[in-house]
């Protein structure tokens, strides 16, 4: 239940972050253009909010419903269908009086935002932690690799060491591997080595919906050799005898010299009495232990610098703005390039919501973590806030945009139905995605 809540509270606090930095990219050109903004809200509030205060022109409150933010513009069609307001003659301090160039500024303010904050955040962090990570190259044990991975001919222990004939350049993760194979079809094959022997592995045709459609959460994970670091109190492990020090060989003779291998085969056996294999000053020492119901025995494994020479690039202050700038147009670019693939019948069904979110923040607060999925999550804001969909900040640009090539706004009738199919849209889209999210839970 802690963890539940720990991965709530950054949730939550993520996404206000984002939903008030968005809203004010609409609410400042508004007010420098002179319109009113007669509410800025964060969450909704249907019916009531949970705290409100007004200064001047402008409403500022809480609502109780946290699926986003918004600001009321006096005369815009939005969210609130105010309808009565939009029969009465335009007033110079509405929306609906200004040029089309200061609206279209308004509505591209929020989108701005979040990719200005994206780029800071990945630069703040540039500048404070560096980038930190374990190439494939010094991946020196291999990964192992989803069921997937091993249908089109991948085994665990390979490493990959090249790319339709081109060498890994030095910064590639597996991760990296992972989105270059997901992403770009033109990738024909892939050279491993495993145990001295190379050979080449043909990407088979429609390699990422096959993924998506597994729902496996990665191709490749990087293998580490399982050697106990600490060893809970009264957990199974200390029962059994197993001490710090003790290499993992097999599980009930099914080799676990690797974590991973560990950790899936006990998650199987959870209540289970098992036989474990572990190497105790070079000799092999079985110790019979009880898998909890949790599918654990209460071991932690040496620290992974223990094993891997990590690479840590470092920047300074100048360095660091560029470096997140790049950082967050890789992040947006591999975003929109994953468009097609989450739109197919196998990535709708993958769709996630607020607990699929949710998961991606880990059970104990960790700032690091917390501000590179705050900036990620800014990011994916922007491009899904700019969608040409109505009621969405896109939707909006794309009927200004008509306005300025055409010389005439739209229908104020067409934009009410346009407005309510938007909703319509974004609604089932939200149920689905958080129905999705439901349904695992249960299975």
């Amino acid at each position: 239940m802690d963890d539940i809540l720990i991965k709530a509270a950054q949730l939550l606090l993520s996404l206000s972050i984002l939903v008030i930095l968005h809203e004010f990219g609409h609410f400042l050109p508004a007010k420098l253009f002179g319109v009113k903004v007669e509410k800025f809200y964060l969450f909704f509030d249907p019916w009531f909010s949970l705290f409100k205060t007004k200064k001047g022109d402008t409403e500022y409150g809480v609502g109780w419903l946290p699926l986003g933010g918004y600001v009321k513009l006096s005369g815009m069609i939005d969210e609130s269908m105010d309808k009565e307001q939009m029969k009465e003659p335009a007033k110079d301090y509405e929306f609906r009086a200004k040029p089309a160039w200061q609206r279209l500024i308004v509505m591209l303010g929020g989108v701005t935002v979040n990719v200005i904050l994206g780029i800071f955040i990945y630069s703040m962090i540039m500048m404070t932690w560096g980038k930190t990570y374990l190439s494939a190259e010094d991946a020196k044990y291999g990964v192992h690799v989803s069921e997937t991975a091993k249908q089109a001919g991948f085994k665990d222990g390979d490493r990959v060491i090249e790319i339709d004939g081109e060498p890994l350049p030095k910064d590639y993760t597996y991760a990296t591997i992972t989105q270059e194979l997901l992403l770009n079809e033109e990738i024909n094959e892939v050279t491993v080595e495993n145990n001295g022997q190379t050979r080449t592995v043909r990407v088979p045709h429609e390699f990422a919906q096959k993924m998506l459609a597994s729902g496996e959460k990665s191709l490749f994970t990087e293998r580490i050799p399982f050697i106990a670091d600490t060893v809970l109190p009264n957990s199974p492990a200390q029962s059994a005898g197993i001490q710090k020090g003790d290499k993992f060989m097999a599980v009930n003779g099914k080799n676990a010299e690797y974590f991973i291998d560990f950790a899936k085969t006990v998650q199987d056996m959870k209540g289970e009495e098992v036989e474990i294999t572990v190497k105790r000053n070079g000799e092999p020492v079985t110790l019979s232990a009880m898998v909890g119901e949790d599918g654990k025995v209460g071991v932690g494994n040496k620290p992974i610098t223990n094993f891997f020479e990590l690479t840590q690039k470092d920047y300074s202050f100048f360095e660091a703005f560029p470096a997140g700038y790049n950082l967050a147009l890789d992040k947006m670019g591999g975003y929109i390039d994953q468009f097609s693939l989450i739109f197919s019948k196998e990535g709708v069904s993958q769709l996630g919501g607020f607990g699929t979110i949710g998961n991606l923040f880990p059970s104990a607060w960790d700032w690091r973590t917390f501000w590179n999925l705050t900036a990620f999550l800014s990011l994916i804001l922007a491009i899904m806030n700019i969608l040409p969909i109505p009621a969405l900040d896109g939707g909006h640009v794309m009927f200004l945009l008509y306005e300025i090539v055409s010389g005439r706004k739209p229908g104020e009738k067409f934009m009410e139905y346009a407005q309510l199919a938007g909703m319509l849209l974004l609604l089932t889209l939200l149920l689905w995605a958080n129905g999705n999210d439901v349904l695992r839970m249960l299975d």
